[in-house]
């Protein structure tokens, strides 16, 4: 069963009045939604403030949902909203980005697996290091593609629906951000030899099933003779790859905060 129809089969439960469903619809998203909260809004303690609301805005109103668009697609609208919110409050606030020595500290804690190989953690955590500080660069309207194409897995067309702007305007921030992000990661901009393609583009193109047979073909006969535009597209590759695995524990003490908090809206909705 995909996670989308998990998350339906729970839903039609809760309809049916079942507390049960909503507590465990409520435990398979968090962890996505904390992670969002977390890249959007860069500090943890924002992070925390938007999932509590999330979590008890979607308990609230989710028996209403309508089912208008994907269940997904609902949850990452009702978080990305407290993400705008929170950050409109703490505009007028001084910028404090999370430095890298931040990150390094925090990150090995983010990193798990169930039968770690030290080489391969390391390697990883180094990666991802590298991946994070950068997408916490990125312009804000790349950011919130990256986070919800690349780093969440939605399809375009959710992201399209989530940020209220067309599928073809989704794409092309994504080519530009995912370019940007690459150049972010090696801190040195991307200059195409004479006679080669902007590969990132046609690779994130092709990702994207935006290529032609023609131009598919014409893009792997460059490459396999171009060991400059092979390494380009190796390394875009490893960089969404470390998004795609990018960690999403919820800390206990965030899990249990918010666990209290819906503890008390159910006890006072059953009044």
């Amino acid at each position: 069963m995909s996670h989308d129809e998990d998350l339906n089969r729970l839903l039609e439960q809760i309809r049916l009045g079942d507390d049960e469903a909503l507590e465990a619809l409520l435990a398979r998203v968090q962890p996505k939604l904390y992670r969002f909260s977390m890249k959007m809004c860069r500090h943890s303690a924002d992070a925390e403030d938007v999932l509590q609301e999330s979590m008890l805005a979607i308990a609230r109103s989710v028996r209403s949902f309508r089912g208008d668009s994907s269940v997904s697609t609902w949850l990452f609208k009702v978080t990305r909203s407290f993400c705008i919110k929170k950050r409109r409050h703490k505009k007028l606030e001084p910028e404090r980005s999370e430095s890298l020595d931040d990150l390094r500290r925090r990150a090995p804690a983010e990193l798990t697996s169930s039968d770690p190989d030290p080489l391969e953690q390391a390697e990883t955590g180094e990666l991802w290091r590298q991946v994070h500080e950068a997408v916490q660069r990125l312009d804000p309207a790349h950011k919130e593609i990256v986070l919800l194409r690349d780093i969440e897995g939605l399809r375009a067309k959710e992201v399209a629906e989530i940020i209220g702007i067309s599928v073809g305007a989704v794409k092309s921030r994504l080519h530009r951000a995912r370019r940007e992000l690459r150049d972010l990661v090696l801190s040195a901009p991307h200059e195409p030899q004479s006679g080669c393609p902007d590969i990132r583009q046609m690779y994130s193109m092709h990702l994207e099933g935006d290529l032609s047979a023609d131009l598919c073909s014409s893009m792997e006969a460059h490459v396999q003779g171009c060991a400059r535009c092979a390494q380009e597209c190796e390394g875009l590759k490893e960089t969404l790859e470390a998004c795609s695995a990018a960690p999403d524990r919820v800390p206990t003490a965030v899990q249990q905060r918010v666990k209290r908090a819906l503890g008390r809206l159910l006890r006072s909705s059953q009044r």
